[in-house]
């Protein structure tokens, strides 16, 4: 298993950052694997997958090039695909993606090199390596990304504020526990970031960021030497990620208006109203009005998660959600698993 030596001054420093570009390489790796985990991905890819598969069909150079970077024999991507965030400010996605296009040739040759598994074959190694997976990444991002950033930045947003809760009363182990698959604290300052036989880093002093990204998909980065950044890039829990695209029937936005009618559709699975303000936009007084007029409907009902307060549909409001729906039209379901909240 990968593990890292991280130290008690390394964790205190981490933080939580939005990242365009980690959000896009996501997409990618979303796009590559043409799978989705839950409704909302699936329609998504339905969006954009056949066009994405187009444009690469007309570029097979800048097609293999990424095969090789996303390492699908070494289960390794490709350094040059995942720059860490700087750790300070707030980059636009043009301005992260300079780390990507400016990537020295030589440099990129052995990245891939490393993602691909042995020597590259000699069509891919070009000098316009860099620049070809570059704009790939400036693709997905202006066609499938950014006409959506909003909103996922809101999700992203609040993720960052729900684990903050649960680091609160959870403590680091409990946070880092459920960020990634084969992800865990395993005590005397390791932390395990995968269960491949990698070799274990010290990142002892090194900036720690924590990379939320909407898609099912997770994976580390760092940058050395000084100034040495290491990010964990990790998912969104399942009822952020995957309630954005629930869809709310005609007949209850006409009973109950739109915006109360998005807010019982959603709390399907528990959420919090952080969550819910997220997802659907609102502002925090409007979202804790709906709240309250579908609690004293007896439609929703609350519980209490550590210091979170998790919002969920009763009975009868998932009676009037399923009667609403046309008929034989599917539940969509947000995730399985309730994300901690505030």
């Amino acid at each position: 298993m990968g593990w890292w030596l991280v130290n008690a001054d390394t964790l205190a420093s981490g933080r939580f950052v939005v990242s365009a570009l980690a959000e896009t390489t996501a997409c990618v790796k979303l796009l590559a694997k043409g799978a989705a985990t839950h409704p909302g991905e699936q329609a998504w890819l339905d969006n954009h997958l056949p066009c994405y598969r187009r444009m690469l069909r007309r570029d097979p150079v800048t097609a293999a090039l990424l095969d090789a970077a996303l390492g699908a024999r070494t289960r390794w991507i490709a350094d040059l695909l995942t720059p860490p965030h700087p750790g300070v400010g707030s980059p636009t996605f043009h301005e992260e993606l300079a780390a990507v296009r400016t990537t020295p040739p030589e440099r990129a040759y052995a990245d891939l090199e490393v993602s691909f598994g042995g020597p590259l074959p000699a069509e891919l190694r070009r000098t316009d390596a860099p620049a070809r997976i570059a704009d790939l990444l400036e693709w997905v991002w202006t066609n499938t990304v950014e006409p959506d950033w909003k909103r996922r930045r809101r999700v992203i947003e609040a993720d960052a504020v729900a684990r903050a809760a649960q680091l609160s009363h959870g403590g680091w182990a409990a946070t880092l526990d459920d960020m990634n698959p084969g992800m865990r604290w395993l005590g005397d300052g390791r932390l395990q970031i995968n269960v491949f036989d990698y070799p274990p880093r010290d990142v002892s002093g090194a900036r720690l960021l924590f990379v939320p990204v909407t898609p099912r998909m997770g994976w580390v980065a760092w940058e050395e030497p000084e100034p040495d950044r290491y990010a964990i890039v990790y998912p969104c829990s399942a009822p952020l990620a995957g309630a954005g695209g629930a869809p709310v029937p005609e007949a209850l936005e006409r009973l109950l208006g739109p915006g109360r009618a998005r807010v019982l559709v959603l709390l399907e699975t528990p959420l919090s109203t952080t969550q819910l303000v997220a997802l659907t936009g609102q502002g925090l007084g409007s979202v804790g009005r709906h709240l309250r007029v579908l609690s004293d409907a007896r439609l929703i009902d609350r519980r209490r998660a550590g210091r979170s307060v998790l919002y969920y549909r009763t009975a009868t409001g998932d009676a009037l959600v399923d009667g609403a729906r046309p008929p034989n039209a599917p539940a969509v379901t947000a995730g399985a698993v309730p994300g901690p909240g505030s």
